[in-house]
């Protein structure tokens, strides 16, 4: 059956470079993108609200992975959860799960992966065109759940310009650590003179992936050479399509996604993934004097996924089902005032029901009602350019069986300027109030969940948390050597934590000693996370050598209470390019250091670990498209990684040594 799909893929790729042959090559990206997810679009190295980087093109390429986290976890303040291969999220400057807004084109995603690490963000990275991280006081745009940063996954399914021709890319990528075998393509065309079209598509395919060593350091007893239940399987496509006039555009896309993926724990239970989207996207020009553009966007998501013992037999059912909907007037300058308004809706149905009794054993069925209105703005005043912004949001959780309904009334304000003191050179200042209100998890948990082996307290008396940022910036931004340095201090009030003094109980939550399951209660206490970043570029862009240096930190507390759980290890980072005409290569390294600073429930210090990653590619025409041949090698020194920012870092190592190739073909 394996060899049937590779070679149906082979038979679609062949396909696509037909088509490629009969189309015209598509121009080279600027090196200068834009950020889409901010208010005020402009080039990432101008923001001031949001600091952000952007992986767009062969950079995105290189660094795609089976899981949005891995994909993003060498970036600048950024780490991942590391649940095994298939379920890895984001971690931002120390803050997670709900606390880190996940979207696909600026609406949310709508699965449950805030909700507990083993579960996969359902957006697919090898189809997207860009993939924007936003760090710091992101909660003006999007709520609550971006107290943390954001990141949104661009792929441009509802075309907003018209296509002469059609273009579009395709890649075919196998892998030695975890037998991977994968195909992506992404198609734009036209119909009809003013009908843009989109279509794009994944599958991914590997087995149980290879480690250096035991999966349980000192145990001889644990697994070697595989990690079992680590397998991926997953497919995706994509159906978009947008009338486009002088007036603006009017458009939708379709998306169906299909994931199972082991989870790596001792019950070697699996995830059955299943997720139905539809968007709808309308941008109106010149919509009312005054203003420049009137967008309207609409989400409507159907998801679900069960959790499976090893034999198939399902465990739990979860469902989310969410409509959502923005509205943004944008206008230009106003007495030198640019900036935009907006009011944003959502509406979730949560469920996690038992499937042997049908009863909400972990967490009950819950609806989520939000309603929010904002506005941010942005003025040059000589060589400053200030920024400012509010946010008003009312969140209801209305759980069924009786529990107690709550109703959140929440701020967000941020204010900031940018001093560019000499050309090229810059300083920023920016302070910001976000307010968040507690999951459903949160909340109402209380029982057992399986993937975690965790038995889950809520509180439903909760507060929200309220988060002060303070950020500075510097940075050179012009010439072919760049840099920048940025430290933080976020004082977290009523911050949300799990709480767990080792205790084991049953699954009806009797105390037992030998218990399969730990017993963790969500409770509440000031935080306080800090920490700083730098980074140091030469020749990112042009031909020839380039070089990167940087390094990032954090440290999180609870006051009086010791360390935060799972906070990041510091690390640092040195990569070497070469371009020059087709040829590009890069050598990356990035070193952890030990992250012993263990809350007080922790027992395992992380070790430190040195990863060395290298890639290269060589692209030539091939008629009228562009033929890109590559190899790549990730952690080449083969070494025992454990992620201390992963609930299963004492089991559950990152793959080792992997070397894959593959060719793509961009038309």
């Amino acid at each position: 059956m394996a060899f049937q799909r590779t070679l149906i893929a082979g038979a679609v790729f062949a396909a696509l470079a037909q088509l490629a042959a009969g189309a015209r090559a598509q121009s080279a990206p600027l090196s200068t993108v834009t950020v889409s997810a901010n208010p005020v679009a402009g080039d990432e190295n101008l923001q001031i609200l949001t600091p952000a980087k952007i992986l767009a093109g062969p950079e995105l390429r290189a660094k795609v992975s089976t899981s949005l986290g891995d994909t993003l976890s060498g970036e600048l303040g950024v780490s991942a959860s590391g649940f095994g291969a298939g379920a890895s999220r984001p971690i931002i400057r120390g803050l997670e799960g709900p606390r880190v807004k996940i979207l696909q084109n600026g609406m949310a995603v709508a699965d449950v992966s805030s909700l507990s690490n083993d579960h996969a963000v359902a957006s697919e990275s090898a189809t997207a065109q860009q993939i924007e991280v936003l760090r710091g006081p992101a909660a003006l745009l999007y709520g609550s759940g971006a107290i943390g940063g954001l990141v949104n996954v661009v792929d441009n399914r509802i075309p907003s310009a018209l296509s002469k021709q059609t273009s579009g890319e395709a890649e075919l990528r196998l892998g030695s650590v975890n037998q991977e075998k994968s195909l992506s393509f992404a198609l734009d065309g036209g119909a009809s003179g003013d009908i843009g079209l989109h279509l794009d598509g994944n599958r991914r395919d590997t087995g149980d992936y290879r480690i250096p060593g035991l999966a349980q350091p000192g145990n001889p007893g644990s697994a070697s050479g595989r990690l079992p239940s680590s397998f991926t399987r997953e497919t995706s496509l994509a159906l978009g399509a947008a009338l486009i006039r002088h007036w603006g555009h009017l458009g939708a896309a379709l998306q169906t996604m299909d994931s199972r993926y082991g989870i790596p724990t001792a019950e070697k239970s699996f995830i059955d993934l299943q997720q139905n989207r539809l968007d709808i996207d309308a941008l109106l020009k010149a919509p009312l004097a005054g203003f420049d553009t009137l967008s309207v966007k609409l989400s409507g998501t159907d998801y679900r996924h069960t959790e499976k013992a090893e034999d198939g037999t399902p465990i739990t059912y979860f469902k989310n089902r969410s409509l959502e909907n923005r509205i943004v007037l944008s206008h230009p300058s106003w007495s030198g005032w640019q900036g935009s308004w907006g009011l944003q809706s959502e509406r979730v149905n949560f469920s996690a029901l038992a499937a042997g009794s049908g009863r909400a054993d972990t967490v009950p069925a819950t609806r989520s009602t939000m309603l929010a209105a904002f506005a941010v703005e942005q003025r040059s005043f000589g060589a400053v350019t200030a920024s400012a912004g509010l946010r008003l949001e009312n969140a209801v959780r209305q759980p069924e069986a009786g529990l107690l309904r709550r109703d959140f009334n929440l701020l967000s304000a941020s204010a900031g300027g940018l001093w560019e003191f000499s050309r090229g050179y810059a300083s920023g200042l920016s302070l910001s109030l976000a307010q968040r209100a507690p999951a459903t998890e949160e909340l109402y948990s209380s029982g057992p969940h399986e993937s975690t082996a965790t038995f889950d307290i809520g509180n439903s008396a909760m507060k929200k948390e309220s988060s002060r940022n303070l950020e500075w910036s510097l940075q050179k931004t012009g010439g072919l050597l760049r840099w920048k340095i940025n430290a933080f201090l976020n004082r977290v009030g009523a911050y949300v934590y799990g709480h767990s003094d080792g205790s084991k109980v049953n699954a009806a939550g009797q105390a037992e000693a030998d218990g399969e399951f730990t017993l963790r209660n969500w409770s509440q206490a000031a935080a306080t996370i800090r920490g700083g970043e730098a980074e140091i570029s030469y020749n990112q862009h042009g031909e020839g050598y380039s070089l990167r240096a940087f390094a990032d930190t954090s440290r999180g507390a609870l006051d009086g209470l010791g360390n935060l759980p799972l906070q990041p290890a510091s690390r640092v980072g040195f990569d070497l390019g070469y371009r020059q005409g087709g040829w590009r290569g890069a050598l990356n390294l990035l070193h952890a250091q030990t992250q012993d600073r263990l809350a007080v429930f922790e027992k395992m210090t992380t070790p430190g670990y040195t990863r060395l990653d290298a890639n290269l590619a060589y692209t030539h025409p091939y008629r009228n498209s562009q033929l890109t041949w590559f190899v790549m090698a990730k952690n080449l020194l083969d070494q025992d990684i454990r992620l201390s920012t992963s609930v299963l870092k004492d089991s559950v190592p990152q793959p080792g040594r992997n070397f894959m190739a593959g060719v793509r073909s961009a038309f």
